[in-house]
């Protein structure tokens, strides 16, 4: 059985509504285990969260995009993770990103990049979309991969848009598709 942890901050309910499609994605996956670590606004996880990641196979990382990278208390996680690095006990688990923000392009990438950073440090292995972009001029917000996002899953949530109303069709696919990815390579790992 292949072990899945989604740990993420959503600061609107945006974020959150990717993070339940990158596990609907990932709990669709015969013999997965997903495990839902939603950090709270104050940038903390229950302190049970800390052991219980050490024993999964996967972590995919999300926060919405402020300013050009995570949101504080996503980084807050990232700086208390010290710990487990000190003891490698991430190291060759799988891992994997997911962003939102209110624009197209909204420096997204810098917040996908700090989450591969923040896996590389722990010794994790990286997994991408693996997703081809719809760029072409009949494609929009509904279709799968829009935003071409290659090395994480990205999401558009306009500034009025409430989390009922975005992210859209095609960026929940995206998600969706993302942690199916995920969990189908963790479980190539745990057999």
């Amino acid at each position: 059985m292949a072990k899945i942890a989604i740990v993420y901050f959503s600061g609107y309910g945006h974020t959150a509504k990717q993070a339940e499609a990158v596990q609907q994605g990932a709990a669709g996956v015969a013999g997965a285990e997903v495990n839902v670590f939603r950090i709270d606004q104050d940038g903390n996880l229950p302190d049970t969260a800390w052991e219980a990641l050490g024993a999964h196979d996967a972590i995919v990382y999300g926060s919405p995009t402020y300013m050009g990278g995570p949101a504080w208390q996503f980084k807050k996680f990232a700086d208390t993770s010290s710990k487990p690095w000190f003891v490698s006990a991430w190291k060759d688990k799988l891992a994997a990103g997911f962003t939102n923000s209110a624009s197209i392009n909204g420096d997204k990438f810098s917040t996908i990049s700090y989450f591969l950073t923040l896996s590389q440090q722990h010794g994790q292995l990286w997994i991408g979309t693996g997703l081809q972009p719809a760029n072409q001029k009949q494609h929009g917000p509904s279709d799968v991969n829009w935003t071409a996002g290659f090395a994480g899953a990205l999401a558009v949530s306009p500034s009025d848009a409430t989390p009922e109303e975005a992210p859209r069709s095609g960026d929940l696919e995206t998600a969706r598709l993302l942690g199916r990815r995920v969990a189908e390579f963790a479980a190539k790992l745990a057999a």
